[in-house]
């Protein structure tokens, strides 16, 4: 608590979709808060309408109407900066906003910004700090408490906690680990950050390095100039979107499993290191995922 009041006052910035191509989350953060009894005064996300029979539901959204708490969706913070100053909130809670929050909109909150941020900070500061590490087949992240500033994830961190990555991890898997240590984490530290007896340590800025944002061109891979575990790592941690296409034969799929193999497979892929990519599961592109038995069943003429 940081200005007198009984129970604090919050904005929670996000919609808890920390890895992309997420179909649902439970918003374990924002419930959480909720039922610790922290007053969540607003709920700030944004979302861009789609006419597709896909879209997505905001469930943040759908939490804001349970319980009544104002939904405020705009294309830029700043448009509702009025509107937050007379919230009068002690602090906000971000997870996953997806937008740069300017400085004057940090410095309104006497307690400021407390960001949930998915890797072990200085490392993977930016957009996917999750897919990241299983690309790169690290063994293991974590999740950051930090407070936010205007650099991209350069704030102080308050807490860390680790976890290990197995070599079947996929990034849904990575996800359900994380924003579950994320929200026992946060509400855990949330009393003493409020109180101003957990103080922030500064991050070690030589030590940073940065993810990228993924787009489709990311989906692309050339097996030959990779070893076939780093291409059944980038089908792990890359699922959803931007996935991993390959052609063959002359069908163009999506590698939904794989793993590496010493030999080749029923389905295999030559890759750099003298060992194979084994296809276990795939998409032809507009077709639904299928094993691999399925689709020599239709496809092996085409192969």
């Amino acid at each position: 608590m940081t200005s007198g009041k009984i129970n604090p006052r919050l904005v929670f910035f996000g919609n808890e979709r920390l890895v992309s191509g997420l179909e649902h989350t439970d918003t374990p953060v924002l419930k959480g808060l909720l039922k610790e009894g922290y007053d969540v005064v607003a709920i700030v996300s944004h979302h861009t309408e789609s006419r597709s029979r896909n879209a997505r539901p905001l469930e943040v959204a759908e939490i804001a109407k349970e319980h009544n708490i104002p939904l405020l969706l705009p294309s830029k913070p700043m448009e509702i900066y009025d509107a937050l100053v007379e919230l009068d909130a002690d602090a906000a809670i971000l997870v996953a906003y997806g937008r740069i929050i300017p400085q004057k909109i940090i410095d309104m909150f006497p307690a400021g910004i407390i960001n949930v941020h998915p890797s072990l900070l200085p490392k993977y500061r930016g957009p996917t700090p999750i897919e990241t590490p299983i690309a790169k087949n690290d063994t293991e992240t974590g999740v950051s408490i930090m407070q936010l500033t205007s650099g991209m994830d350069e704030g102080p961190v308050y807490v860390q906690e680790t976890i290990a990555l197995t070599p079947h991890d996929t990034k849904f898997t990575v996800y359900e680990s994380l924003v579950t240590k994320s929200a026992d984490l946060l509400l855990q530290a949330l009393p003493r950050i409020l109180d101003g007896s957990l103080q922030p340590i500064s991050q070690d800025n030589t030590k940073a390095t940065y993810c990228q944002l993924l787009t489709k061109k990311d989906a692309f891979i050339d097996p030959l100039s990779l070893t076939a575990s780093q291409v059944d790592a980038h089908v792990r941690a890359y699922l959803g979107f931007p996935g991993t296409r390959l052609i063959l034969g002359s069908i163009e799929v999506i590698l939904t499993r794989t793993h590496v193999s010493y030999t080749a497979t029923e389905l295999s892929v030559p890759c750099a290191d003298d060992t194979f990519l084994a296809i276990d599961a795939l998409k032809p592109l507009g077709k639904k995922e299928m094993p691999v038995k399925a689709f020599l069943a239709g496809y092996k003429s085409r192969l």
